[in-house]
């Protein structure tokens, strides 16, 4: 995978790449970056990248004729068609099912703005996507193409040191993920459940099924009345709710 990032400050999302399990990756060959200030783009003499809108109102619009021109650059340059991601408040709520279809992809373009917010040609004519991290309004789109860059490099086969840590991700299977517990087994009287130190894995999966649909029902209930369940998964939820 082949990641572009279009920004008026690619200081501001440099430090991911440099650490942790994007650094990783990055070292491992399993993607690729460019951060490119669409500024370098503008074509005036002032490097101007905004306006006032048409029709009067506070703050600025970003023009299209940066953005449009640096994306057809990173278009050329790698000659493939990419997805090409907008980050806006206006757009699709983000999860992960979201990541992982990004995940599929050879290259990803994703535009942050800033400003008051884009020309709408800039969103008719050439984005493929548009995605928004939450309800509310930040400053730019350089944070929440972090938040995706993020989790969608970590689904990238052989990113993560375990195998089964991504499908078991909360979220992945349609449910949040069970708890987890680590040495001592009893700090200061809160013991580990006994199940995790009985060496039975069978009895250790169906109690992490368990916690999981107890904790989705608990905290995300929505996530539940979405839920497509197995028959194993049905019959561990009548048991919750029988009790």
């Amino acid at each position: 995978m082949h990641i572009d990032v279009l920004t008026l400050f690619p200081e501001m999302i440099s430090g991911i790449f440099e650490h942790s399990i994007l650094k990783k990756a990055y070292e491992k060959e399993k993607f690729s970056y460019n951060l490119i200030n669409f500024r370098d783009y503008a074509g005036n003499k002032h490097n101007k990248v905004d306006d006032y809108p048409y029709g009067g109102g506070a703050g600025m619009v970003l023009t299209p004729q940066p953005v449009f021109d640096a994306v057809d650059a990173v278009v050329k340059e790698k000659q493939a068609k990419p997805r090409i991601v907008l980050m806006c408040p206006q757009g699709e709520p983000y999860n992960q099912k979201k990541a992982e279809e990004l995940a599929e992809e050879e290259h990803l373009v994703f535009i942050c703005g800033h400003y008051e917010g884009y020309d709408e040609r800039i969103r008719e004519h050439l984005v493929t996507d548009e995605i928004s991290i939450g309800d509310y309004v930040l400053t730019g789109g350089e944070l929440g193409a972090m938040v995706v860059i993020d989790s969608v490099v970590r689904l990238i086969p052989d990113v993560l040191g375990n195998k089964a840590s991504a499908p078991e991700d909360s979220f992945s299977t349609g449910l949040l993920e069970h708890p987890h517990y680590t040495r001592p087994a009893d700090f200061r009287g809160m013991k580990v459940p006994d199940v995790l130190l009985s060496g039975d894995h069978a009895k250790i999966n169906e109690w992490r099924r368990k916690e999981s649909l107890k904790r989705t029902y608990e905290r995300r209930k929505e996530l539940i009345d979405r839920k497509s369940f197995s028959e194993e998964e049905l019959k561990i939820w009548r048991e919750i709710n029988d009790k």
